[in-house]
């Protein structure tokens, strides 16, 4: 076994085991982490006793809650070289994930949010379990859904990558497997279970088919997806062209979708509301590379100083006053070139992948 302070490599059988491994801190990802996790499927990519990666968070509370957005802030603010390093690196292993042609085994038990979604969505064999929470939270912090939201929230149903990417609405396993972000669901209690026949699985044959056949004996139900009850809510509010709309037709509504949509959206960067409704608008019509050399252009304009990020991460999450000072402070006041600034090419070039 190798171990690295935060992260646990191990080989067990055919299989590569990453474990994420500050419980104490919901398992949230720093540069050094994604540093090891990106050289171990480098490594295991071209092992050919590897046949399948399995990444889970350690600790009974969450897979991974996101990245130290602290940290790149505080970075940010001094125009330090780890403000753009770490999405540099983040965005890389997101399209290694991406690419990586071995099963990669995301077990999501506990919260999965942002930099975690990250670490997961892009993956090929994704379990959810009971104690699954998924969130992409980041407008709440001055920030897009980055770390691939470009890609995966345009091709969920209908409107509702734009509602969660909006509103940072929090899911749970059956409404990830309703929409495609999951692929099986499997009791927590199952897991040493499933881990235990993974490791000792035959894996002469193809090895996707194996993962499969080994959810598949451990796969219970999610049962039913709240998100299904308000998908024609989600369809009615925010299939509009603007955040202007989206916010009228949601006044309009006396219903309670509409007045918790309006909570959720209340207290949200204005400048990210509109950047992000024009970044799943673009990365739609874009393929993955694409969106990630955007969402780096993207990520180095949030990462200016005096930008929405960083008062959001000091109201949050320094000083946790949570009263955000955003500027501009209403969705009217943000102008369309202020909004083209995230999408525009930044000082330093583009990400090269």
């Amino acid at each position: 076994m190798e171990t690295a302070e935060e992260v646990v490599l191990s080989r067990r059988g055919g299989i590569g085991h990453i474990l994420l491994n500050r419980p104490k801190v919901l398992n949230a990802i720093n540069m050094g982490m994604v540093s090891t996790v990106a050289a171990a499927l480098a490594d295991w990519a071209f092992d050919s006793e590897i046949r399948a990666v399995v990444i889970e968070g350690a600790g009974d509370r969450a897979f991974c809650a996101g990245g130290d957005v602290v940290a790149v802030s505080l970075a940010g603010q001094k125009q330090e070289p780890l403000s753009h390093e770490f999405f540099q690196a983040e965005y890389r292993l997101n399209r290694a994930i991406h690419l990586f042609e071995k099963p990669y085994i995301a077990f999501l038990d506990g919260i999965t949010m942002g930099g975690g979604v990250g670490l997961s969505v892009h993956g090929n064999h994704r379990i959810v379990t009971e104690n699954t929470l998924f969130a992409m939270p980041e407008t709440g912090i001055g920030m897009f859904p980055d770390v691939g939201g470009s890609h995966f929230l345009p091709r969920c149903p209908g409107a509702v990558g734009l509602y969660l990417g909006l509103t940072g609405s929090r899911l749970k396993a059956a409404d990830l497997l309703s929409i495609g972000l999951a692929d099986v669901f499997i009791p927590a209690a199952s897991r040493d279970h499933f881990m235990t026949a993974l490791e000792a699985a035959n894996w002469g044959g193809d090895a996707h088919a194996v993962v499969a056949d080994v959810c598949a004996k451990f796969a219970g139900d999610a049962g039913p997806a709240p998100l299904d009850a308000i998908r024609a809510d989600i369809e009615r509010h925010f299939a509009k062209d603007s955040v202007e709309a989206i916010l009228d037709s949601l006044k309009a509504d006396d219903g309670a979708f509409a007045a918790e949509s309006l909570k959720f959206l209340t207290g949200k960067s204005p400048t990210l509301l509109k950047v992000t409704l024009e970044q799943l608008r673009r990365g739609g019509a874009q393929e993955f590379d694409a969106n990630m050399v955007m969402e780096y252009r993207m990520a180095r304009r949030a990462l200016k100083p005096g930008a929405d990020f960083h008062e959001g991460v000091r109201a949050l999450l320094i000083d946790k006053d949570k009263s955000p000072k955003w500027s501009p402070a209403t969705v009217s006041d943000v102008s369309e070139s202020l909004v083209a600034e995230y999408f525009a090419p930044q000082d330093g070039g583009d990400l090269v992948l």
